[in-house]
């Protein structure tokens, strides 16, 4: 199963040169990027680890693409993610976000179905990778 998640999540895999257009693109709105792992990407989990700090000074691609390789080498079977801020309004809101890293083996989700009162069901998502302990969800996975 593929996760979606942010924007260009149903189109394949990102290079890296097409990674690098579109942060060029986001430095060149003014918005600053930040890099982001996880090892559970339930669609809720939106407190991913942040890498370090969000570069607000950084204007060449080329450093924040570092940054996403050097992520993505410390974390390579964890889900990475860039995001871009727009502080236009005066608050932090991100502008664009997308996966630029999966794990090799994505296990996908389970819908978990539960009867309460008055016959109403109730579905939760259930991600099959937390059924083992972080940090191990995705190394060795079956």
């Amino acid at each position: 199963m593929r996760i979606t998640q942010g924007t260009f999540s149903y189109l394949p895999e990102l290079t890296d040169e097409e990674i690098t257009r579109q942060i060029a693109y986001a430095l060149d709105q003014g918005w600053p990027c930040s890099v982001e792992f996880t090892d559970d990407p339930h669609p809720r989990n939106s407190y991913w680890e942040m890498w370090g700090l969000p570069m607000f000074d950084l204007t060449d691609p080329a450093g924040v693409l570092y940054e996403v390789k050097e992520c993505r080498k410390a974390y390579p079977n964890h889900y990475v993610r860039l995001n871009a801020y727009d502080a236009h309004y005066g608050r932090q809101t991100t502008a664009l976000s997308f996966i630029v890293q999966r794990p090799p083996l994505e296990p996908g989700f389970r819908l978990d179905r539960a009867e309460t009162s008055d016959r109403r069901i109730r579905y939760t998502l259930h991600s099959y990778a937390t059924d083992r302990p972080e940090g191990e969800r995705y190394g060795d996975a079956p």
